[in-house]
């Protein structure tokens, strides 16, 4: 088998999507997805680039292909060359899944687990509505609920403001639902370090699951730290792109959940790595999947291989995301996600779907503090 063609498409529905086909000359052909939301035009050049490598390669020697991606330009690189290589990787996975008959998970050592508990995205414009957000995703079936800091319509992110809020949605949400609904809290690097200290020991009595991101991903003494400050559990490395990123955070037991991002760390072959990493310092994965049905398929068989897991993120249940397009044997029940036996990952391609999700190139939100300087989305 070889490979014969990799073809992307850019899509629009709830968030831009970028998707890649590898096909070989067995007609065989796996799927994958990039990660870095608002660059897929730079991800796209990348993967053209990669291409000429791959073309009349054996596509089951997935590990030196991706040595050979990931080494062949020489210079290290970061985000955009490993989130190309992402998306390749996991169709690479799908290709030999499909090819033996046996699920990704196989591949990847076989499952540590029969399904995977996730959480949803909840918000609110006030707590009350915060909270009005929650019993509905409880009644729904949800066992873990997530939300990140406010920002006014202005587009001005108020430290302390935020901050303040987000402490009395912890209060309504635990008095509320009590003990046995997780709360996780994505502060998607928007806090200053005295404002990350002080939330976290705010919100230390209702238990949070997680505070997650709470410092720019830059800044790993920063959260050497807050370790110093709080007992609160940390997450982070939804923006890293390698497994030595993520070293320095998890040799130093600065993390409790590390945040692979499955479509921008270099795929399954770099996640599996990560998480073996995580599992010398007794680290549990909390994956990043905040965009498609294929990277939700990919970090479902991700989680069912490795024995450190503690949840999987997912804004969109199986057949909520462009359903025309892709189908999948992935099922959600109360909160629990699970996969079939399908081979590969058990996702397809519809390509006549691709016409109802014409690409529209947008850039993610940018905020600002009070005085005009940039303030982190």
């Amino acid at each position: 088998m070889k490979i014969t063609d990799i073809k992307v498409h850019l899509l629009k529905e709830w968030r831009t999507l970028l998707i890649v086909v590898v096909e070989t000359d067995q007609g065989t052909y796996g799927l994958g997805e990039s990660g870095l939301t608002s660059r897929e035009y730079a991800v796209e050049g990348m993967i053209r680039d990669l291409k000429s490598l791959l073309i009349g390669q054996d596509p089951f020697r997935i590990e030196h292909l991706w040595q050979v991606m990931w080494r062949s330009g020489f210079h290290p690189s970061g985000q955009v060359l490993s989130s190309a290589i992402s998306a390749i990787d996991m169709a690479l996975y799908d290709i030999k899944g499909k090819a033996l008959g046996v699920p990704v998970y196989e591949l990847l050592g076989g499952r540590t687990r029969d399904k995977v508990l996730s959480y949803c995205h909840i918000h609110g414009d006030t707590p009350e509505e915060t909270l009005a957000a929650a019993r509905k995703a409880v009644a729904e079936g949800w066992k873990v609920l997530r939300w990140e800091p406010s920002y006014e319509p202005d587009m001005v992110m108020r430290g302390r403001w935020a901050v303040d809020k987000a402490i009395e949605e912890f209060r309504l949400l635990r008095q509320e639902l009590g003990p046995d609904i997780e709360l996780a809290f994505d502060a998607h690097t928007k806090l200053t370090p005295p404002e990350a200290a002080y939330f976290c020991e705010q919100i230390k009595a209702y238990r949070p699951m997680f505070v997650e991101d709470p410092l720019r991903s830059e800044f790993a003494d920063g959260y050497s730290l807050l370790r110093q400050q709080t007992g609160v559990p940390l997450a982070a490395g939804e923006q890293f792109a390698t497994k030595w990123q993520f070293r320095q955070l998890i040799q130093r037991n600065l993390i409790d959940y590390a945040r692979v991002d499955v479509c921008i760390a270099g795929g399954l072959t770099e996640a599996k790595k990560i998480a073996a990493l995580c599992e010398t310092q007794m680290i549990d994965l909390t994956v990043h999947n905040p965009i498609g049905p294929i990277s939700t398929a990919a970090c479902l068989h991700l989680n069912l291989s490795c024995p450190n897991v503690l949840v999987q993120e997912l804004p969109r249940r199986p057949g909520e995301c462009v359903p025309d397009l892709i189908t999948t044997d992935q099922v959600w029940r109360d909160g629990w996600l699970e996969c079939g036996a399908a081979p590969g990952l058990g996702v397809e391609l519809n390509p006549a779907g691709l016409v109802n999700y014409p690409f529209i190139p947008e850039h993610l939100p940018i905020l600002r503090r009070e005085d005009g300087s940039f303030a982190n989305w």
